[in-house]
């Protein structure tokens, strides 16, 4: 579990094929790999990957062929930036929202509109995502606990601080860059219950 309360600006280091269908990437993190060990969960761009290898400052994870299909990972390459938080400890505080680590789908930026203080960013999300995406409900953008500020049937946005924009790639990636999505899984225990309910 983690809180969507990035730590680090981490970098792909390589990525390597070990099968038809999987990968084993290296990534660097300094801070997320102080106290990493093997088997220790770090979410990557929002995606919660196990660690097989800790080695100066660089870690190492296997990502399967379903997480590449399922996530923006696939498209990372040597060099590329990504956002590192390791796992929430339960006596941690939590900063963002209960964030797994989970990717529901993948986005797409379509509009950045500059401010004095801040930024607002439209992204488009799947169809079948809209419905757990409230305004002013939490959603996860490439690992990065975020609160709606509109909300459409194929979109949503979110208003960026200085902060965001400065300690994360959300500050970088431009309009048709691909983001990776995660949305409150409280909305979909609800759905759930509440399915199971007019079932009855």
């Amino acid at each position: 579990m983690f809180t969507g309360i990035v730590e680090e600006l981490g970098e792909i280091v390589r990525s390597t094929e070990t099968g038809d269908d999987s990968a084993l990437v290296a990534i660097r993190g300094p801070l997320v790999t102080s106290d990493a060990r093997h088997g220790d969960s770090i979410a990557v761009n929002g995606v919660c990957l196990t660690v097989v290898d800790v080695d100066g400052g660089v870690f190492t994870a296997d990502v399967m062929g379903e997480t590449l299909r399922r996530t923006a990972l696939g498209v990372l390459r040597p060099g590329d930036p990504v956002n590192l938080e390791r796992a929430a400890a339960l006596n941690s505080r939590l900063g963002g929202h209960l964030v797994q680590g989970h990717v529901d789908g993948v986005g797409e930026i379509v509009a950045r509109e500059p401010a004095a203080q801040w930024e607002t960013v439209r992204f488009r999300l799947p169809a079948e995502l809209a419905r757990y995406v409230v305004e002013k409900g939490s959603i996860t953008v490439d690992g990065v606990s975020l609160t709606v500020a509109e909300a459409g049937d194929d979109w949503f946005s979110v208003g960026l601080i200085p902060t965001t924009l400065k300690l994360t790639v959300l500050g970088a990636k431009q309009v048709g860059d691909p983001v990776n999505l995660e949305v409150d899984v409280l909305a979909k225990y609800v759905e759930r219950l509440l399915g199971d309910r007019g079932a009855r």
